[in-house]
């Protein structure tokens, strides 16, 4: 059966890499939940996906004279004043307020969420035994050195979290590479497709020539607009699992499904559930 995995949490319905949208995805019946990790100006692991602050949080109105608004410009406990839930409900993202699909109760409860750290979600993970897939996404400026794969190990280690609750994926594949000696029981998961400058060549990644990188990894998760059908066919021959990328259209989510993907990421699990 295809996975529903709630990318970023259940994102067209709750603010996005919170713990309220991982709830939400868990309680609509999600298999997993997806989450971006970056690091502040002092070192600490958030959930967040941007470069900036500015899409997800009234950083600009709180700050009004921070120069910058990068999330590696900002401590911790400044991203902990912002509040994440109140912008959700004014921007209403994917339009999913102003037609009624979010209860008042639901969005009553969102004001005043905060920005999570990667505690947070492990707590939350290890409490629900709701498994999570942490992306490690590449940091810029003076964080692009950051050792980010060591630290979260240190934070897994230091939780003693359940390691079959987690996946680690990442476009950065040589993070995966230590992911694997530091942390051998935790399934990690290539990332592919992150822009469409950079085709991906299927005939060249599927060669025999190329069987090195393709055993490097079992699971790959793919843009879905940058791999077809038959394309999906040739990996799940070749004995690899393939989970898709960010797909919203119902109609989408069926033929992926046909096509027999092991998972889907979506921002709507609420409507890839009734699929099943």
């Amino acid at each position: 059966m295809t996975k529903i995995i709630a990318h970023r949490g259940a994102r067209s319905i709750a603010p996005e890499n919170t713990i309220a949208a991982a709830e939400i995805a868990r309680l609509i019946g999600a298999d997993l939940w997806e989450t971006d990790i970056s690091v502040t100006r002092d070192g600490h692991l958030v959930l967040f996906h941007d470069d900036d602050l500015l899409r997800t949080t009234n950083a600009k109105t709180f700050f009004p004279h921070h120069k910058y608004f990068s999330l590696d410009t900002f401590n911790l406990y400044q991203i902990q004043v912002l509040d994440i839930g109140e912008t959700f409900i004014q921007n209403d993202p994917f339009g999913e307020i102003a037609l009624g699909n979010i209860s008042l109760d639901s969005l009553e409860s969102f004001k005043g969420i905060k920005i999570p750290t990667l505690e947070d979600a492990l707590t939350y993970t290890q409490n629900n035994n709701f498994p999570v897939n942490l992306e490690l996404k590449e940091q810029n400026g003076k964080f692009k050195e950051f050792p980010l794969p060591k630290a979260v190990a240190n934070m897994i280690d230091k939780m003693g979290i359940s390691q079959e609750l987690l996946i680690i994926s990442s476009f950065k594949h040589v993070w995966l590479e230590e992911i694997k000696d530091i942390l051998p029981d935790v399934e990690v998961q290539a990332l592919l497709g992150d822009d469409f400058e950079h085709k991906i060549d299927w005939d060249k990644f599927c060669s025999a020539d190329n069987s090195n990188l393709l055993d490097q990894f079992k699971t790959y998760n793919i843009n879905s607009q940058m791999i077809t059908i038959d394309e999906i066919a040739k990996l799940k021959r070749m004995g690899k699992k393939v989970n898709l990328f960010t797909v919203n259209d119902k109609d989408d989510m069926v033929r992926f499904i046909k096509a027999g993907v092991d998972g889907i990421f979506t921002d709507y699990p609420q409507v890839m559930k009734q699929l099943r």
